[in-house]
């Protein structure tokens, strides 16, 4: 009985030393940062890049802001859920496919939490008082998320006069022109490949010149 009791804790201390702490801290890291995002940020999208940009940059520091607007920009731009995409393309480059899965499903956690219990109790919340004013309050602080976001994001890419020209003409696309976002994304990747095209032909030229 000493002799298996004393294999017993020789196989739990071999385990529990196998396992990198380092790790496992980032997944936990990467889990909290998109749990406390998704749960606390109402308007989605945009709204929730600067919650995950605080914790996971500044905070935990898993990538720099570089690396974290790239992803950001490309999480835009993907279909989907951008809180997922976000979550997909950041946990996979801080710690790998376990990162991934556990800031995925930090991300998506609150939101079907919430929902099944809205769903549940959507009858019985009142229509007035308080709580509507609440939810107000909430959607206008939600709105200054995504301009805050917005901005941050258009610090990072728009550093150049094509890509100021390009995104006035998207946005005057879709607002005046009403046409849909994956026509705008389409429309301005193949613009973007013309563009750098002709930037390196030029560039060639100038090179053989000199």
């Amino acid at each position: 009985m000493a002799r298996e009791e004393g294999r017993r804790l020789l196989s739990l201390r071999s385990l529990f030393e196998g396992i990198n702490i380092k790790k496992f801290q980032k997944h936990f890291a990467l889990f909290i940062t998109f749990l406390k995002a998704s749960t606390f940020t109402f308007a989605g999208g945009l709204a929730i890049v600067p919650a995950i940009e605080r914790d996971a940059v500044e905070k935990y520091q898993l990538l720099t802001k570089d690396e974290f607007m790239e992803y950001a920009t490309l999480s835009q731009t993907m279909p989907g859920v951008i809180a997922l995409n976000c979550a997909t393309l950041v946990g996979r480059h801080a710690a790998g496919f376990l990162g991934m899965l556990a800031a995925g499903f930090g991300a998506i956690l609150p939101a079907f939490s919430l929902m099944v219990v809205a769903t549940v109790l959507a009858n019985m919340v009142p229509q007035q008082g308080p709580i509507l004013g609440a939810m107000r309050g909430i959607r206008a602080a939600s709105a200054a998320l995504v301009l805050s976001a917005a901005f941050s994001l258009g610090k990072y890419n728009l550093k150049s006069g094509f890509a100021i020209i390009l995104m006035v003409a998207a946005f005057l696309l879709v607002v005046a022109g009403n046409i849909g976002a994956p026509l705008i994304v389409v429309l301005s990747g193949v613009t973007g490949c013309i563009y750098q095209r002709i930037k390196r032909y030029r560039d060639r030229r100038r090179s053989d010149a000199n």
